[in-house]
């Protein structure tokens, strides 16, 4: 047989039925030469010879935009971009080879034969350029870019994603993912943020691909060639953005796709839930517990078992009979109620949410008009077409049933769209407003118009009041409506770290509020797992303890008085470090700036921030060094980056560079102190509802470069703060001129501290400082960070507090600039 097929090809190939010409249709349709140009102000317009037409629009002076399709480009139309372009100075020429687009920051070279885009500094570095001989091709209806991977390059970011920090030899595919219990390096899980930094030869660079399709990135996986990336429809629309510094990439990423809102201040604080609590009378025992053991907390989540039958819209009314009372009754011991909602609407007669949806037509539809029924908790259901206006406004009008019951938080789940079965049928239509279009191009989307929906309801029944929202599933732009969680984790020291860097990834993608289920989603973390785990969750944006239905129950003394200990003090620590939080969650709504850092924002280039065993490390803010490592280790390495560093817990000083084996401690985690570092703390609260005393505690740290920053104070839970009542400042620390500034406040809000205590950490002994240039005397003062955590009984702790002595100034805070020097 073997024989006959080759003569048989051989034969073929000379009588000429076998022809693998270009008069054949090519499997991969390349973009072709460049035919026509027109200029028209900041942008380029081109075809090919191949029948493409390309855009190429400078977005700023660092941002440039390239769109790509085979066909004629069709409306301009994103979910995730909300960024005009920026009028910029933009010079254009040509000659018969080239077109290039010069900025004040960067060129664009367009080469005509064949079509391709190179990205060049001012002094002629290439940043990024397409590959020869690949540049942009087409696979039927799969666009893909493909790019010279240059020497040494790293890829970070692409949000939600597993693997190490550098995605180096690695590749993703995005489409939103239902993925119970996932493995440490499973791909896809549930969200889509298709944006990348690469970095190389002491450049760095972004890449956002704009495409709603299921897309592929490739970092050199299974090819030592190109990075590409792709998606299975659709256009190739990219933004380059180009920036000196890493950071100012995550701003300009954030200028495009929009920016967090100052969340409610309760949502910062520790949140228990469970999959489910229940009865009501569980609730408040869960409540009253937390209260009683001085645990602060401020919310309580549930999960789907608060339903009649797993239907949306309704209260269980055996289970809680008063949701109304029961909510007040939490609101008035300090915790805020979060309830999960699904999309999916049961299809029952009689049942008000289906019937008013069926009433509406805002149902997924099949191309026969019929609608597309799945199963899910309730069983057979429909789901709310959200890509609709229609369907959005019908969710935002049924939100109300919440708001009217005294909930202040909405926990978007099962968005991705999640079924049974897990194969959501390819022929269910979107409208994708107005853009009418099948699953392939509406699923990655799903999650985000959910939660744009579930925000928009909740500030139209909720008048001037924060809402809190949540989400599993997610495309770019989340960050504008809903924090996000990284889904049904495992209890395990594996996953555990792997929170970590997709909370770090997510954060270097444009996305500063997330979670991950502390303790784990599914199995039984030990003893020293959860212990571990509930010291870096004091750690995270949303700090969030979860378990699943079937596992033992995980709130923080179910594990012993130790573990009931360690929780107390870490979860503490958080809320006295609020003040400092709350203004980094500001400056998040400002900059687009992460709480949670890989050390790869700041420290782009030094190659230890990559090595694995260094990854998990990150910045809590610009202050906090923390060092994670998983249960049971009684030693570990760990690296200090440039600078110096202070131990929080004791004030040594570490020199920065280097690389330690340090001791580790079952109930501490390793932290640092960055010198220079300026951190507002207040007293101890068991929820944010209760006042703090009125003296904020400042720290300052004594280092060799300048720092500032800013400390902002509101209302916490209005819009207000928009119409300038708020209260901020700007501290400054000048270590050349040894002067700490305290600039004059901005807003109309009365802060709610009337002293200020600064507190100087590695200055000497001098004993006095100046203010405004009067000499003052500084008193010695104990400081532990741990302890005490009783605001009733001062000696709780079994020993005594483990800190050290540094000296302080009180002040009153008024509104006028202050300086001090040292």
């Amino acid at each position: 047989m073997k024989i006959f097929y080759q003569s048989f090809l051989i034969l073929s190939i000379v009588s000429g039925l076998y022809l693998p010409t270009q008069a054949q249709t090519d499997p991969v349709k390349p973009i072709g030469k460049v035919s026509t140009v027109t200029v028209k102000e900041q942008q380029v317009i081109l075809t090919t010879d191949q029948q493409a037409h390309i855009e190429v629009s400078v977005y700023s002076p660092t941002i440039v935009r390239v769109r790509i399709d085979k066909q004629k480009l069709g409306d301009d139309f994103s979910y995730a971009v909300v960024g005009k372009p920026k009028q910029t100075k933009a010079a254009i020429t040509q000659n018969s080879n080239e077109i290039t687009i010069t900025t004040d920051s960067l060129v664009t070279r367009i080469s005509k034969n064949p079509f391709a885009v190179a990205f060049l500094t001012k002094n002629g570095n290439v940043i990024n350029q397409d590959e020869k001989g690949l540049t942009t091709s087409w696979i039927g209806e799969e666009v893909t870019t493909y790019k010279t991977m240059q020497e040494g390059e790293r890829f970070i970011g692409l949000g939600e994603k597993t693997g190490g920090l550098d995605r180096r030899g690695s590749g993703y595919t995005n489409w939103n993912t239902d993925a119970y219990g996932y493995s440490t390096g499973q791909d896809p899980l549930y969200a889509t943020i298709p944006f990348y930094i690469g970095i190389h030869s002491e450049l760095n660079y972004g890449i956002f691909f704009d495409n709603t399709y299921q897309s592929d990135f490739n970092f050199g996986a299974s090819n030592n060639r190109f990075s590409s990336f792709g998606a299975q429809g659709g256009e190739m629309d990219y933004y380059f953005i180009y920036h000196t510094n890493l950071a100012d990439i995550i701003t300009s990423y954030s200028d495009l796709t929009g920016r967090m809102e100052i969340p409610p201040l309760w949502s910062l604080g520790y949140q228990q839930n469970r999959y489910s609590y229940y009865p009501d009378t569980e609730v408040y025992r869960i409540a009253q517990t937390l209260r009683e053991k001085e645990i602060p907390a401020d919310g309580i989540t549930l999960d789907i078992h608060y339903m009649d039958a797993y239907k949306l819209f309704t209260w269980n009314p055996r289970r809680f009979p008063n949701p109304m009372e029961m909510n007040k009754k939490l609101e008035e011991m300090g915790f805020k109620t979060t309830v999960i909602v699904d999309p999916g609407i049961k299809v029952e007669e009689g049942y008000g949410a289906y019937e008013r949806g069926k009433k509406s037509d805002i149902f997924l539809k099949y191309p026969d008009g019929t609608n597309y029924t799945a199963q899910v908790w309730p069983g057979w259901t429909h789901f709310p077409d959200f890509t609709s206006e229609k369907g959005r406004d019908w969710w935002k009008d049924e939100i109300k049933f919440f708001a009217t019951t005294g909930v202040d938080g909405f926990w978007n789940d099962m968005n991705e769209i999640a079924t049974w079965g897990q194969k959501m049928p390819n022929n269910v239509l979107f409208n994708y407003d107005g853009h009418l279009t099948t699953h392939k191009e509406g699923r990655n989307v799903y999650g985000l118009q959910m939660a744009r929906a579930s925000y928009e309801g909740a500030r139209k029944h909720t008048s001037n009041k924060r809402p809190f929202l949540l989400t599993r599933a997610a495309y770019s732009g989340i960050q504008r409506y809903s924090a996000i969680w990284t889904g049904d984790n495992r209890s395990e020291d594996s996953h555990m770290l792997l929170g970590i860097r997709l909370l770090n990834s997510m954060g270097v993608s444009g996305i500063p509020f997330s979670a991950m289920d502390i303790g784990g989603f599914t199995g039984n973390p030990s003893t020293g797992l959860y212990a571990r785990w509930i010291q870096m969750g004091a750690f995270t944006p949303y700090f969030r303890n979860h378990t699943g239905v079937n596992s033992k129950a995980s709130e923080p003394w179910a594990y012993g008085e130790e573990v009931t200990e360690i929780a107390r003090k870490y979860i503490s620590l958080r809320y006295k470090l609020m003040p400092y939080i709350y203004s980094s969650f500001y400056e998040a709504s400002q900059n687009g700036q992460p709480l949670m850092r890989t050390l790869a924002i700041d420290y782009t280039h030094d190659p230890k921030v990559y090595q694995g065993e260094f990854d998990t490390q990150y910045k809590f803010g610009e202050a906090f060094l923390i060092m994670p490592f998983e249960s049971g280790k009684n030693y570990g390495k760990v690296y200090f980056p440039k600078g110096n560093w202070y131990n929080l817990y004791t004030g040594e000083k570490e020199a920065g560079n280097r690389e330690e084996v340090i001791g580790i401690a079952f109930d501490k985690l390793p932290i640092y102190v960055k010198e220079s570092s300026i951190i507002p703390m207040q007293s101890l609260v068991q929820s944010t509802s209760e006042k703090p005393t009125d003296t904020l505690t400042v720290h300052i740290y004594k280092g060799d470069v300048n720092n500032s920053f800013v400390y902002y104070e509101d209302d916490g839970a209005t819009y207000d703060y928009q119409k300038g009542e708020y209260h901020k400042r700007t501290i400054n620390y000048d270590a050349r001129k040894k002067t700490i500034t305290f600039e004059k406040a901005e807003g109309n809000y009365s802060s709610n501290f009337k002293h200020v205590k600064v507190m100087l950490h590695g200055f000497g002994g001098t004993g006095k400082v100046k203010v405004n240039g009067k000499s003052q005397a500084l008193r010695q003062e104990f400081v532990s960070f741990l302890g005490p955590v009783s605001r009733f009984d001062p000696h709780r702790e079994t020993g005594p507090a483990e800190g050290y002595n540094v000296q302080s100034i009180l002040l009153k805070n008024d509104k006028d600039r202050f300086t001090i020097t040292y």
